[in-house]
């Protein structure tokens, strides 16, 4: 069966996303022990994954659980937006997008509330793929055979995924707080 499509893992693949220690630098900041950052914020980084709260939600909550005023807030944003979206796999990126049109190609993601502009903003992922954003963490929003059909107008479409190689992470919410 000849491979007619392709898709693409944002979170570690398409971005190179390296843990910077935001978090500890901010508990220092803060004078919290290690580990509180991620006690305290647990909740909001889950519900931002799954996108069941909002970014006004994930601003207030951190307002409120870490004291944080607003050009206290605004830094720490932009401090976990520089670890969240990483750099670009510029390689793999241009790869993608010299798939086309021969293959069709797609983009899966479980991106944290408010990435999706960022990340297009930063790295163009639209001009790469057909993007899919259907999490496998997300409820009610089922992501395995979704690439495969997105991706292909036919259900009995072959897909490969390199993502599997580099281990798709659902949330990536133990890895990465969001």
């Amino acid at each position: 069966m000849a491979i007619r499509a392709v898709v693409f893992d944002i979170g570690g693949v398409l971005e190179i996303t390296p843990d910077l220690g935001v978090d500890r630098q901010w508990e220092t900041r803060l004078g919290l022990p290690a580990g509180q950052m991620a006690e305290r914020m647990h909740d909001v980084w889950l519900g931002g994954s799954l996108g069941t709260i909002t970014l006004e939600d994930v601003h207030q909550a951190i307002t409120d659980r870490l004291g944080l005023d607003e050009r206290q807030l605004a830094a720490f944003m932009a401090d976990m937006w520089r670890e969240y979206l990483g750099t670009a796999n510029t390689e793999l990126i241009e790869y993608a997008r010299g798939l086309r049109p021969r293959y069709r190609t797609g983009i899966l993601s479980n991106s944290f509330v408010g990435a999706r502009e960022r990340e297009q903003a930063a790295y163009g992922f639209e001009d790469a793929g057909n993007e899919i954003r259907a999490g496998a963490s997300r409820p009610a929003q089922p992501a395995r055979g979704r690439p495969a059909r997105a991706a292909s107008s036919r259900r009995t479409g072959n897909c490969r995924h390199p993502a599997a190689i580099h281990s798709l992470r659902p949330a990536q919410a133990a890895r990465r707080r969001w």
